[in-house]
């Protein structure tokens, strides 16, 4: 009888078990990612869609509820708004209680932005990458940019325990609560040690696949970051300064 050889195992393209070990283990996770020659961006893409989904459902209840008993959430700098910004927000909030509103829209919103951004700042990190010397695919910066971004997960589970256990949502994410202005607003809403961590990841990461330095590839990734933190604090100040409301989920 012919010994049969033991088949030799093979990567699944959809596996919870990696995201949740690049996490805990992340030397061993960009290690492994290093060596990856196909995508393998699926997984954490899936796993942040969910968790983004899973806060905009418990969100959505949230805010039904209150409206029912009357209670509307305030933006964290409602004292700086114009009387007639106020007034406009008041009105849209009373005119967007239906589940669409609730559920649909912020969903599909969230989500475009979610994975256009993931394809904006994996272009970008390859090009950054690539500027400074880098030897890397558009298809390792891809994976890089999904599993970095696994922390927002870890943050969006923890956003759905405070709802729950506060029983509102998140009302001055990051450190918005220390600004009063519109822009300092936005780019401090944007800051927090999920971001922090977020940026770590990014710069290993793309260390390891496109055999950068390491002193380059922080460069790299702080100026990126940097970049995108400001473009995104200045369309969400214009947002909110033109319309008195805001229904946004940044990729960060």
């Amino acid at each position: 009888m012919t010994p049969t050889e033991n088949p030799t195992p093979k990567n699944r393209r959809i596996d919870f078990k990696q995201s949740i070990a690049y996490l805990l283990h992340p030397r061993q996770g960009i290690a492994w990612l290093a060596g990856q020659e196909k995508p393998v961006w699926l997984t954490p893409m899936l796993v942040l869609s969910l968790t983004f989904l899973l806060y905009t459902i418990v969100n959505g209840i949230l805010r039904a509820r209150a409206a029912a008993m009357g209670e509307i959430s305030l933006p964290a700098d409602w004292e700086w708004w114009t009387p007639e910004m106020q007034n406009n927000y008041m009105q849209a909030m009373q005119a967007t209680q239906g589940p669409a509103f609730l559920f649909v829209i912020p969903s599909v919103l969230g989500l475009s932005k979610l994975w256009l951004g993931w394809l904006i700042v994996s272009g970008m990190l390859h090009l950054v990458s690539t500027l400074l010397g880098g030897r890397g695919r558009m298809t390792s910066a891809l994976n890089v940019v999904a599993f970095a971004s696994l922390p927002f997960a870890v943050r969006d589970l923890l956003r759905v325990l405070y709802s729950l256990i506060a029983g509102h949502g998140v009302v001055s994410p990051g450190l918005s609560g220390f600004a009063s202005a519109a822009f300092l607003s936005q780019l401090l809403g944007n800051l927090d040690l999920f971001l922090i961590w977020h940026a770590i990841l990014l710069v290993f990461g793309i260390r390891a696949v496109d055999t950068l330095p390491l002193k380059k590839a922080a460069i790299g990734v702080v100026l990126l970051l940097l970049v995108i933190l400001l473009v995104q604090s200045g369309l969400g100040a214009l947002t909110a300064n033109l319309g008195g409301m805001m229904v946004y989920r940044p990729f960060f």
